[in-house]
């Protein structure tokens, strides 16, 4: 997947073919944000003029901006996932927090 990143936002790009132009969408928030370009230059200005509109538009309304995660994830897994997660965890001599934390960085690269 082709991204990229501006003020901790990022967005996945794609070439459309058949209008010839790149085509770019913010991801991990509920508003829908694209943007698009004729080249690679045109496609980064736009991505950062979409993302300071939408900090300006949140500033006017006094708002706080949505932020991609807020560092809180909460997931639904089988008993005998979580129970060989927690096994695993404590055997590596850490939290599951921990423990999951290395293990999501590990698989996203990050």
């Amino acid at each position: 997947m082709n991204t990229m990143n501006y003020k901790g936002y990022t967005a996945r790009i794609e070439y459309d073919e058949r209008d010839n132009i790149f085509v770019g969408r913010v991801l991990g928030l509920r508003n829908i944000i694209s943007f698009h370009g004729e080249t690679v230059a045109d496609l980064r200005h736009e991505f950062e003029v979409v993302i300071e509109n939408f900090l300006n538009d949140c500033k006017e309304q006094g708002i706080k901006p949505e932020k991609p995660a807020s560092g809180k994830l909460m997931l639904r897994v089988p008993a005998e996932v979580h129970g060989a997660a927690l096994v695993a965890a404590q055997a590596s001599g850490k939290s599951l927090n921990q423990w999951a934390t290395e293990v999501l960085q590990s698989a996203t690269h990050a």
